[in-house]
């Protein structure tokens, strides 16, 4: 992961589930409420508390059911859950306005209740504006389309202040109508006080920010279409979809954006004497993101789901561009490893296990049959992810007439978060991709030299108490034990993205009863979805851990058995993000963060200045 892509994955802490419409109207309707009491004067707190839940409240709810129900007409995608959060969020954006108006009339007499009139006038036409380009990204419609849902709110509130500040009076002849459309006498006096003008005026600044928001979503867009291909509504859609209803609408953005890509697909299964599985490695080289359950993100899980065996979903040598665009294409991996599954030849023998090192790579593995089983780190020092190519050029360094396929395992145990602009990504041409390029075929040399003895095996699992946003996964750590000629070598896999510096050393310290041990992490990414980096050992206790793996390897000893093992690989063809494609995606979403708020600010500013000057010559 570059620090582009880690900032892009920054974005992950942004995610959250949007509550339901009734929730997200019964807190809106308690703050009117509350607003009520705090803006109006009247002999009674309750009559205060109606008037606000009335006069705030009544516009939040109106456009909480019925912007759905009109966006949907016209083909849109706004869910209830979603117009009542937004509708919420307006409702305070409105109370904002007016609570900064407030304050300055207090403190400027000069400006008096016409001020905080004009000021609501604004407030009103914002909401619109950033409801406008909400449904503009969510439902894709165009400009004049997305205006008649967005107007929503902001027309249920001027017609409620034309109807009892007074405005209406001045326009109605018939008595009826005017009893029932012009009810000033009803109404506190801090809402009198509007004339039809006002909303004529209101009306011109609304089309002017609409016209703001056109522009602006032109400029942003441009650099999404000229190196994506796609635009930056399709992301903004997706995003939204994901974070208020937890769709996979940003899926299908990804997918847009991906391209074609063959994958191996390895299986290690090792089972009781010609009976029930034991034990299952499987390892398809993609990388399990980007995020959250988007895409690969919860593949160990699938993972451990579709196996018979106790399953071990270690992280492969692959990085983001190599994600798998959505959760579908999990499908297709698993296939592909039930189909590599089938073709397993099974043996009783396998060799005892082997680490060297090579530079900064250690290496740690064992053959059964013909086929080796590979672990590499970089531990003690820091590294992340390693790039498709380097893992395929190791893999093709081991093979020999002895070794036909290698399940090769980046361990991703050791890395320092997402500070600095190398963050360990290992890739073609470094010292690091030729450490472990040698290191692999020369592991590969050991083992077709080494001796080989009856195999047994012992597995043990923990769930364990922690949860994804303490940095493990729901396969919680998992051990397997291998013992050949005596010889026991311990395999210990932690459902997490990464470990802390240092944590991974001290296992390998404090565990006792085997001969030699390594850890690996998952990388799953569900853990990514309250922050970008959540390592194994930065949210819990790291003694905690080590306890933990200790006594999970205790237990697997303990389970050891006479097994066979084979292993067997086939090929995918999945739709993954692409090359280079995370880099311009990382690159072009950063620039829109960092840009487009400037950008908007530009724009909020402008429109304001515009605003102002509007009203200062309507008052001459």
């Amino acid at each position: 992961m570059t620090a582009t892509q880690g900032n892009l994955a920054g974005l992950s802490r942004f995610i959250f589930r949007a509550p339901n419409w009734y929730s997200s109207l019964a807190f809106a309707l308690f703050i009117a409420a509350v607003t009520g009491v705090a803006a109006f004067d009247s002999r009674f707190v309750l009559d205060d508390a109606w008037q606000g839940v009335f006069f705030i409240g009544f516009p939040t709810a109106i456009a909480s059911a019925v912007t759905p129900w009109v966006d949907r007409r016209l083909d849109g995608q706004l869910t209830p859950n979603r117009a009542s959060l937004l509708a919420l969020i307006c409702e305070l954006i409105t109370i904002a306005f007016l609570t900064v108006a407030g304050a300055i009339a207090v403190l400027t007499p000069r400006l008096g209740q016409n001020f905080v009139f004009d000021v609501l006038l604004v407030a009103l036409a914002s909401i619109f504006a950033f409801r406008l380009l909400i449904l503009m990204a969510v439902s894709r419609h165009s400009l004049l389309k997305a205006a008649i849902p967005a107007s929503v709110q902001t027309v249920a509130a001027a017609g409620l202040l034309a109807v009892y500040s007074g405005a209406t009076a001045l326009l109605l002849d018939n008595p009826t109508l005017r009893e029932t459309l012009a009810r000033a006498e009803v109404a506190p006096p801090e809402i009198q006080g509007f004339i039809p003008e006002d909303f004529l005026l209101l009306g011109v600044i609304c089309a002017l920010y609409a016209l703001a928001v056109w522009l602006f979503l032109v400029t942003i867009d441009r650099p999404w279409r000229s190196s994506l291909g796609v635009s930056a509504l399709d992301f903004l859609r997706g995003f939204i979809g994901h974070i208020a209803e937890g769709s996979d609408e940003l899926e299908a953005f990804f997918e847009d954006i991906g391209e074609e890509a063959l994958v191996p697909v390895t299986v290690l299964s090792v089972r009781r004497p010609g009976g029930e599985e034991k034990a299952r490695f499987v390892l398809p080289m993609i990388h399990p993101g980007p995020m959250g359950e988007i895409g690969g993100g919860n593949l160990p899980k699938r993972v451990a789901a579709a196996s018979d065996g106790l399953a071990f979903p270690p992280h492969a040598t692959a990085g983001h561009d190599f994600n798998l665009v959505t959760e579908g294409e999990v499908d297709t991996i698993l296939e592909t490893a039930d189909a590599a599954f089938e073709d397993i030849e099974y043996r009783a023998e396998a060799t005892t296990s082997h680490r060297i090192t090579e530079g900064e790579a250690t290496l740690t593995g064992q053959a059964f049959g013909g086929n080796a089983f590979v672990v590499t780190t970089y531990a003690p020092g820091c590294a992340d992810d390693v790039d498709y190519s380097v893992g395929l050029s190791a893999m093709s360094e081991a093979r020999s007439d002895d070794v036909e396929e290698v399940l090769l395992v980046d361990a991703h145990n050791c890395n320092d978060g997402l500070d600095g602009e190398d963050l360990g990504h290992v890739v073609p041409g470094s010292q690091r991709s030729f450490d472990m390029i040698y290191g692999t075929g020369r592991l590969g040399e050991t083992l077709t030299g080494s001796e080989t003895g009856p195999l047994r095996c012992g597995v043990a699992w923990d769930e364990t108490q922690w949860e994804p946003e303490e940095g493990i996964g729901p396969l919680g750590i998992r051990v397997c034990v291998f013992e050949v000629n005596d010889e026991r070598t311990a395999y210990v896999l932690v459902d997490g993205n990464n470990m802390e510096p240092g944590l991974r050393d001290r296992i390998l310290a404090a565990v006792e009863g085997v001969d030699r041990l390594e850890v690996m992490t998952s990388d799953t990414h569900i853990v990514n979805t309250v922050e970008a980096e959540n390592q194994v050992g930065q949210a819990i206790p790291q003694e905690d851990v080590v306890a933990l793996v200790d006594d999970l390897v205790e237990r697997a000893v303990a389970d050891l058995e006479p097994v066979e093992a084979g292993m067997a690989s086939e090929t995918a063809e999945v739709t993954v993000f692409g090359n280079d494609r995370t880099e311009t995606l990382a690159s072009t979403a950063n620039a829109m963060v960092s840009l487009g708020g400037a950008l908007a600010a530009a724009f909020i500013i402008v429109v304001m200045a515009i605003s102002v000057l509007i009203f200062v010559l309507a008052g001459l």
